[in-house]
């Protein structure tokens, strides 16, 4: 058997996580995430690679994290977003008169920094220049197409608001709140500051505030304004809630705006919840991903709006697929554009027609075993973050052709001349033995059919195999899907012997609406005889002996892994993370009273409902050893419910233990707490397995 993957080998980790090419197509700003194990840090950096493969990346930024990499029209700056120290010629130039630093300055009231748009001068090389100085900082920002001008999104607070948050930061002060979404995972308890577009002036950092473009509604504050700039300068576009009721909403309209903040003029009508917009080259027409705002089982959707007719008409509904909004639009040519799509399993780009529902696959080079984690297509380049399960992700780029190469059934990267331009986890992966992904299609006894993605050990054969150990690894979401990639805590179990199995259950986006919508209204039910069927499965195949089943999740994941141990013995043990199980008590203190309202009623009317949905209702029935974990800024599923489920399970004597992290939200960030929490799901599941040896548990 391989030697095992030591747990803090996750240190030595790079994570790509944002791409962003050049205009024209020579270059790509890539953001990685990498763990400083002294400091306990997780930091964000970007690099700089040739995609043409001349050089290795160079790392653009050192002082501090960095995101949001946008490049200039001329593509000669890069502005990204950063946290750092001041830079001194901001300082220099403040009048002192007009600006307290210490009052309203933008370390109000807190001594650190606030993230603000930094820009480096790729020809001229030298440190970045701060551009902007907003106290609390700045969110979003996109360039004018003269390269003159920033729009930014930034929070504006008043003097009685800036008042308030200076005792919040810095005295404790109490929380006070009207508002109806009142808190936000990630983002913490809200209050009442709007969030604002303004111009900024590269020259003179002077800024313009747009009175009439500003955020509101449930959904912004993880959403945001998302601001683009028109190709004629004229119009900016961006996203926000102008319902009676906001915080009661999850719409999300597109509206456009002039530059000095006049003619708002609104694009969509209050039934879509727009991301990612994106100008074609005229000027005349928008193109976005829409979400249904009271159905998130509603497959995603391309849309483009003529803004001449103001109409919108999707270019994607006869797909039947989930768009994505975070991987963003490109506009190829005046008529067809390029975004990606959840499909079955996968996530894959596709060239839309703008004028009509004609949507084309693309790329089949890409494969089924391999995730598209990063994608860009610009000034005749595409570039793709791909990720497999022994090689991690690293960046590949072609010529635009790439998009239609390998359609003659020719699918090698080498058909497509598809270099590799990056090799971040090289050092990492050459000495640690990964797992093969595999695709397994199974039946749930109740007529369908289900995929999963299996990972296997690097000496297990499927064709004559020697019965592993398994680890039912349950995705959040519902909806969303699973696809063959690299993940460490998967690396390091197969590394220890056992199988993954990952199912696409009832309830996953990317094999159409039905597929997903059938779990509406329907938790604990249909996705539970999913997941157990995959183990059942893989019991009947040989591959898994029966005494050595796991489960955990995170997220959704947790929540199944309620539902599995209240209603079936299957598993040896189980880890539930980050789950919700008594849905009555979690409405009003986690973040989605929405959902729970489009989806369930409210509590006080559909009592019988939420009940059913609760796995604490059937928690008499647990005899699984339980692990629950869960953050303790964790406002999506918030820790009491963890608390509930723990002491529940553990005053009928069944064996149980709670982890909550400090200092966390949904996810977990910190890489310190990150090898935690490897560790105490391997120690838990070895604790219960009787083929690990006592001597030789985590």
């Amino acid at each position: 058997m391989a030697e095992p993957i030591p747990f803090e080998r996750f240190y030595d980790l790079t994570q790509p996580t944002e791409l962003e090419l050049s205009p024209d197509g020579e270059l790509a700003a890539v953001v990685a995430a990498e763990f400083d194990a002294e400091e306990d840090e997780r930091l964000s950096s970007v690099f700089v690679v040739p995609t043409d493969g001349s050089r290795k990346p160079h790392r653009l930024t050192r002082a501090s994290g960095a995101s949001s990499p946008r490049w200039s029209p001329d593509g000669s700056k890069l502005a990204v977003l950063a946290a750092r120290d001041e830079d001194l010629a901001i300082r220099v130039d403040r009048d002192p008169e007009t600006d307290d630093d210490d009052e309203n300055g933008e370390n109000a009231g807190s001594d650190d920094p606030k993230s603000q748009v930094w820009v480096y001068d790729l020809d001229m090389g030298g440190d970045p220049r701060q551009v902007t100085d907003f106290e609390e900082g700045v969110r979003e920002f996109d360039w004018s197409p003269d390269g003159d001008r920033l729009v930014v999104s930034a929070r504006d607070p008043t003097d009685e608001q800036r008042e308030y948050l200076k005792r919040l930061r810095e005295n404790d002060g109490p929380i006070e709140v009207e508002r109806l979404q009142h808190k936000a995972d990630g983002v913490g308890w809200l209050d009442d500051v709007r969030t604002y577009l303004f111009v900024v002036d590269l020259g003179s950092r002077e800024t313009t505030r747009l009175d009439d473009a500003y955020g509101a509604g449930a959904s912004e504050p993880q959403s945001g304004l998302n601001p683009t700039w028109s190709p004629d300068g004229e119009r900016i576009a961006f996203t926000t809630n102008r319902t009676d009721r906001p915080d009661d909403s999850n719409v999300l309209d597109l509206y456009t705006i002039a530059p000095d903040g006049s003619d708002l003029t609104a694009v969509t009508d209050a039934d879509v919840s727009v991301f990612s917009p994106a100008w074609d080259p005229s000027g005349d027409r928008l193109a976005f991903v829409s979400r249904n705002p009271t159905n998130w089982y509603v497959p995603s959707e391309v849309y483009v709006a003529d803004l001449e007719s103001g109409t919108y008409d999707s270019v994607s509904a006869s797909l039947d697929r989930t768009a994505s909004g975070y991987r963003g639009l490109r506009w190829l040519d005046d008529d067809r554009l390029v975004g990606c799509i959840g499909d079955e399993g996968l996530t894959r780009p596709v060239v839309f027609d703008a004028n009509e529902d004609a949507p084309e696959r693309v790329f089949p080079v890409q494969g089924r075993d391999r995730e598209l984690a990063l994608f860009d297509c610009r000034g005749g380049t595409l570039a793709a973050g791909l990720s497999d399960s022994q090689n991690g992700v690293d960046l590949y780029v072609a010529s635009e052709d790439a998009l239609h190469a390998g359609a003659d059934g020719t699918t090698t990267d080498e058909d497509a001349d598809l270099t590799r331009v990056t090799a971040f986890n090289d050092d990492l992966l050459d000495d640690l033995d990964t797992p093969r992904s595999h695709r397994i299609t199974y039946p749930n006894g109740e007529g369908d059919e289900v995929e999963a993605i299996a990972y296997l050990p690097d000496d297990f054969d499927p064709e004559d195999p020697d019965p592993r150990g398994l680890i039912l690894s349950i995705h959040g979401g519902p909806m969303s899907y699973d696809a063959p990639s690299f993940d460490f805590p998967i690396a390091c179990w197969t590394s220890r012997g056992y199988l993954v199995v990952k199912p696409n259950y009832r309830g996953s986006t990317s094999y159409g609406r039905d597929f997903c919508e059938t779990l509406a209204g329907r938790w604990g039910t249909q996705e539970v005889v999913d997941q157990a069927a995959a183990v059942e499965t893989l019991i009947e195949r040989g591959w898994v002996d029966p005494e050595r089943t796991f489960s955990t999740g995170f997220s959704y994941g947790g929540i199944s892994t309620g539902y599995l141990v209240t209603q079936t013995d299957l598993f040896t043990a189980a880890a539930a993370e980050h789950g919700l199980y008594d849905m009555r008590s979690s409405f009003g203190t986690d973040d989605c009273h929405l959902w729970w309202e489009g989806e369930y009623g409210l509590p006080w009317e559909e009592a019988e409902a939420f009940e059913a949905i609760s796995s604490i209702t059937d928690v008499g029935n647990v005899d699984t050893p339980l692990l629950i974990t869960a953050g303790e800024d964790d406002w999506r599923c918030p820790p009491t419910q963890s608390e509930q489920l723990y002491v529940s399970v553990k005053k009928q004597g069944v064996p149980a233990r709670l982890v909550v992290y400090r200092n966390e939200s949904h996810a977990i960030t910190d890489p310190d707490r990150a090898i935690h929490r490897l560790e105490e799901l391997t120690g838990w599941f070895e604790r219960f397995d009787p083929a690990v040896e006592a001597d030789s548990r985590a």
